[in-house]
């Protein structure tokens, strides 16, 4: 089953590949099945990009609510926490840029149909939303690197939001494998590990954070993976 996404889209699509070459999949197991949670850094726009463009498997994005919310709120956040707070832009940089990118962006982010996050009770909405996904085949991207720091090459941390949705599935009697992946921007190689059932890392005695964190030292070890 392919990603689901209209004609405009799929057009729109094939003009920025002429700007991104395909990157190449490196599976250090089996490759993406279908009702799964793929977790990865970011690497800017690059990451999140080389799985949409070329990644010929069903998968829906979170992203952050403001990503979501209309044009407005869109520049809003672009302007001060994506190029200036995690790119460290100048704000007169990044509000000037922003009056060309936010619509372009605007406009790819409606085609992706992403699931908004939220930072608060709803959150619920995150999870049903996701869980339906699931029970539809799709594969969720999930980019939970803390870049408070900006994006850095090695992560620091990983923010857990993606634990409590593999736990809310697995209460609703799904067990998603979790496949850990990293960009490798340098080399243009998306590295993507062996999945991973959800029940075996509770049965490890793991908690949320403490998952989390296990999968995000795995992320920075496919990062120094050479091929």
């Amino acid at each position: 089953m392919k990603k689901n996404r209209k004609l405009w889209f799929r057009c729109f699509k094939s003009f920025i590949r002429i700007f991104k070459h395909k990157p190449k999949y490196v599976y250090l197991g089996e490759e993406f099945r279908g009702a799964s949670l793929i977790v990865s850094n970011h690497e800017s726009t690059k990451a999140p990009l080389a799985y949409e463009l070329y990644l010929d498997k069903p998968i829906r994005f979170w992203g952050a609510y403001e990503m979501n919310s209309g044009l407005i709120k869109l520049y809003k956040y672009q302007t001060r926490i994506y190029y200036h707070e995690k790119k460290h832009w100048s704000l007169f940089a990044a509000r000037l840029f922003c009056l060309i990118a936010s619509p372009l962006t605007n406009l790819f982010y409606r085609g992706l149909r992403l699931i908004s996050t939220y930072p608060d009770m709803r959150l619920k909405k995150t999870l049903k939303e996701t869980l339906d996904a699931l029970k539809d085949g799709q594969n969720i991207v999930i980019f939970p690197e803390i870049s408070e720091k900006g994006y850095l090459k090695e992560l620091e941390g990983f923010h857990n939001g993606f634990v409590v949705m593999a736990e809310y599935a697995l209460k609703n009697g799904i067990d998603v494998p979790i496949y850990v992946s990293y960009y490798q921007k340098e080399e243009n190689i998306y590295v993507i590990d062996k999945p991973v059932l959800y029940s075996s890392l509770v049965n490890e005695g793991l908690t949320r954070d403490e998952i989390a964190d296990k999968l995000r030292l795995r992320c920075n070890e496919l990062g120094k993976m050479t091929f």
